[in-house]
């Protein structure tokens, strides 16, 4: 068998975004499985989770330097867990590890989790939570970062649901807290529900979901530019769809219209189709997990709302936008229109009017700028 970091020559991002400056594993990831080695050497079969794998590392580190089999894993993000079966399958390892929700069947009977702790608190609190509730008595949690996302407050969060939380000796930029001794925990605390003027209605989020029940400055105003998108659409994607916000805002400004929001966060999807429940128009609004509309059908839309990301993991890069442009003109039929709000130091612009059709500035603010671009009759340039 190779050796750990034999193994993670050879890892792939792919189908996320690959670059020069982008890496399928870092300093974290390794001191993450260093750190835990000695109670990952004491685990039985069936006894670890990993969490937050970004494409991996964690799962195929264990699995590689301790022999595991029965490994659980859950992956917020689709991209995530598809480049894991890639890489498994690529290295022999594809057998090695189940895929699952954040629940119980990830965690009952675990006595290490190892994990990258995520950006945000809500989705930590979550995670923490669920692992207090599930895990076994004795669970040790090693959850890891690079330090300039790490922040105080995380210790604070996992001192709500155990006792002891100690960070661990820097290396690398990168830190690992070393959790244990769960506490008892009451209801659970997601998803959460709160009344957002702007759509008339209540916003469902758990708590990996951007923004979590509130409404992002983008998608505000975005959201005033409603009542103009093509008004005769009647199949849209909203596309990125985070907790719903606009898939419900449209279905319930049009009642003839059907909405497929899509997301490749698992738990945007649950938000977003709690969303559309709590709204009364889940009979219209379909929710998906997938990553950039890879699953819609050519020439099958004529209206797409996007509010595209511009980070990909720690890195500022508009790779992940692109890609959601290339997906929209293939998906778009001809006279079909993108709305698009994004950071206007992004300038856009030129890459939407090339992949998707003529692109024009519709209204711009001290940081976003809204654009509206028309899939024209010619061919998308590829």
């Amino acid at each position: 068998m190779d050796s750990v970091e034999d193994v993670f020559t050879r890892l792939r991002r792919y189908p996320d975004v690959e670059a020069p400056n982008l890496y399928a594993v870092d300093a974290a990831d390794r001191l993450i499985l260093d750190t835990a080695a000695d109670a990952l050497a004491a685990a039985g079969s069936g006894e670890v989770a990993v969490i937050g794998d970004a494409y991996g590392a964690l799962t195929l580190g264990v699995a590689v330097r301790h022999g595991h089999t029965g490994i659980r894993v859950h992956q917020d993000l689709l991209t995530g867990e598809l480049a894991l079966a890639g890489n498994a399958k690529n290295l022999g390892l594809a057998d090695r590890f189940t895929v699952h929700g954040l629940d119980a069947d990830l965690l009952s009977g675990a006595r290490v989790v190892v994990m990258r702790l995520p950006k945000m608190l809500a989705g930590l609190a979550e995670i923490a939570e669920a692992i207090a509730r599930y895990a076994a008595d004795d669970v040790v949690v090693y959850a890891g970062g690079r330090d300039k996302y790490l922040t105080p407050t995380m210790n604070e969060v996992f001192a709500e649901t155990f006792r002891q939380v100690r960070a661990g000796r820097g290396r690398q930029k990168s830190r690992v807290l070393v959790v244990s001794e769960p506490l008892p925990v009451g209801e659970p605390r997601f998803p959460v529900r709160e009344n957002i003027i702007e759509i008339d209605g209540d916003v469902v989020a758990y708590g990996a979901a951007f923004s979590g029940p509130r409404l992002d400055i983008g998608t505000r105003f975005l959201l005033e530019h409603l009542d103009r998108m093509k008004p005769d659409a009647r199949e849209a994607i909203d596309l990125g769809c985070g907790t719903g916000i606009l898939a419900v805002a449209l279905a319930k400004s049009r009642p003839r219209i059907r909405v497929v929001g899509t997301d490749q966060s698992c738990a945007a999807v649950a938000s977003a189709r709690a969303t559309a429940a709590a709204n009364g128009v889940d009979d219209r609004v379909t929710v998906v997990r997938d990553d950039a509309m890879s699953s819609a059908a050519d020439n099958s839309a004529d209206l797409v709302l996007c509010n595209p990301p511009f980070h990909v993991g720690a890195a500022v890069h508009t790779g992940s936008a692109i890609k959601m442009f290339a997906e929209t003109g293939r998906v778009l039929r001809p006279g079909g229109e993108l709305w698009t709000v994004y950071n206007s130091h992004l300038n856009y612009r030129g890459v939407v009017e090339r992949m998707v059709g003529r692109t024009d500035v519709i209204d711009r603010n001290q940081k976003f700028t809204v654009t509206r671009s028309v899939r024209g009759l010619r061919d998308v340039q590829r």
